[in-house]
C-alpha cells in the first residue's frame, strides 16, 4: 500500500483506499485529488485484490475507490468479500462504463455510490466522497441507535438474540463450548421507589460497565429487560462462566445493591437459542428463590 497524495494541514486529512492495478488510472486519480476545492484527503494506493483487502482490514480509511477489474477477480468479488468479514469502510465501485447490472449487484452488497470512469472529474469526485463519508455515518449512527440500548449503550434484546442464535449455530457446528449468563439486578423496583428513577439508572449503568469489564474481549453484553442483563461467553464452559458470575456479583456487593445470576452451557440436548435461554432462566429463578445476591 503506497500513499500516493498527502497535504500538511493542521487537522488530520481523511485517509481514502484507491484499488486499482493500472498505475496510469491511478495517477488521474491522484491529480483529481490535487485539485478538490472544499476539501483535501490523504490518498493510498493498493495496486492488486490482495493487497487492497490486506490494506482495508486494517480499518483506518475513512472511504475506498475501488476499481471493478482487478486482474482475474472483480472489485464486486471483493466487495462479498469485505461484508462476509464485516468491514466497515464505505466504498464507492468506479467502473469502466455504466452498467446498470453491475450497479445494482454493487449496491446489493454494499457499495454506496457507483462511478464511470470517463465520467470523472474532480467536482464529481470529491462530491461522491464527501456525500459516501456523510452518509456511512449517518448509517453507523442508525444503526447504533437500532441496535444499541441507549441508557447502557449494551446491545439491545433483539440484537443480543441475533449475536447469540449466531454463537449456538457456531457452537453447534464446531462443537466448542459456549455459556450464557442472564444477569439480574435485585429488587430494582424497590430502589427506584425508594430513591428515585436517577439512582436505579446509576445502578443500570454500574452493571453494564462492570459486565463489559469481566468479560474480556470474547462474548458479548445484551440489555435483555429493564433490570436485566445477559452475557454471551463462546469457548467458554459453565465452570468458568460460574467463576465469572461468582466474580459479578463480589463487584456490586460494595455499590449498595446485589446481582442475582443464572448460568447455562451449551450442549447437544438443547433444540437453539431459546432451550438455552430458558435453562439459563431457570437458573436464575432458583438464584432469586434463594434470596438472590447469588450465582446459580
Amino acid at each position: 500500500m503506497t500513499p500516493v497524495s498527502s497535504q500538511n494541514q493542521t487537522q488530520p486529512l481523511r485517509k481514502v483506499l484507491l484499488i486499482e492495478d493500472d498505475r496510469g488510472q491511478a495517477r488521474v486519480v491522484e491529480a483529481s485529488f490535487a485539485k478538490f476545492a472544499k476539501e483535501k484527503f490523504e490518498l493510498f494506493w493498493a495496486s492488486s485484490y490482495e493487497e487492497g483487502l490486506a490494506a482495508l482490514r486494517q480499518n483506518q480509511f475513512d472511504a475506498c475507490l475501488l476499481d471493478y477489474q482487478l486482474g482475474p477477480r472483480s472489485g464486486l468479488d471483493l466487495l462479498r468479500e469485505i461484508g462476509e468479514l464485516g468491514i466497515d469502510t464505505p466504498v464507492i465501485l468506479v467502473t469502466s462504463e455504466s452498467s446498470p447490472e453491475v450497479d445494482d449487484q454493487a449496491m446489493q452488497l454494499g457499495a454506496l455510490d457507483y462511478l464511470v470512469k470517463f465520467e470523472l472529474s474532480p467536482r464529481s469526485l470529491e462530491r461522491s466522497l464527501r456525500y459516501t463519508i456523510k452518509q456511512h455515518t449517518t448509517l453507523r449512527e442508525l444503526r447504533r441507535l437500532v441496535t444499541r440500548d441507549p441508557l447502557t449503550g449494551l446491545y439491545n434484546r433483539r440484537e443480543g438474540l441475533e449475536l447469540l442464535e449466531h454463537e449456538v449455530e457456531r457452537a453447534r457446528k464446531f462443537s466448542r463450548a459456549l455459556t450464557i449468563l442472564l444477569v439480574e439486578v435485585d429488587r430494582l423496583e424497590e430502589i427506584v421507589q425508594a430513591h428515585g428513577n436517577a439512582i436505579g439508572d446509576q445502578a443500570l449503568a454500574a452493571v453494564a460497565r462492570i459486565l463489559r469489564e469481566t468479560k474480556g474481549e470474547a462474548g458479548g453484553v445484551v440489555r435483555w429487560s429493564a433490570a436485566r442483563f445477559g452475557v454471551w461467553l463462546p469457548h467458554t464452559d459453565a465452570v468458568a462462566g460460574n467463576r465469572m458470575a461468582e466474580t459479578l456479583v463480589a463487584a456490586t456487593r460494595p455499590l449498595n445493591f446485589t446481582l442475582s445470576v443464572g448460568v447455562a452451557e451449551w450442549n447437544s440436548g438443547r433444540a437453539d437459542a431459546a432451550d438455552l435461554i430458558a435453562a439459563a432462566e431457570r437458573a436464575l429463578g432458583e438464584a432469586k428463590a434463594r434470596g438472590g445476591n447469588r450465582v446459580a
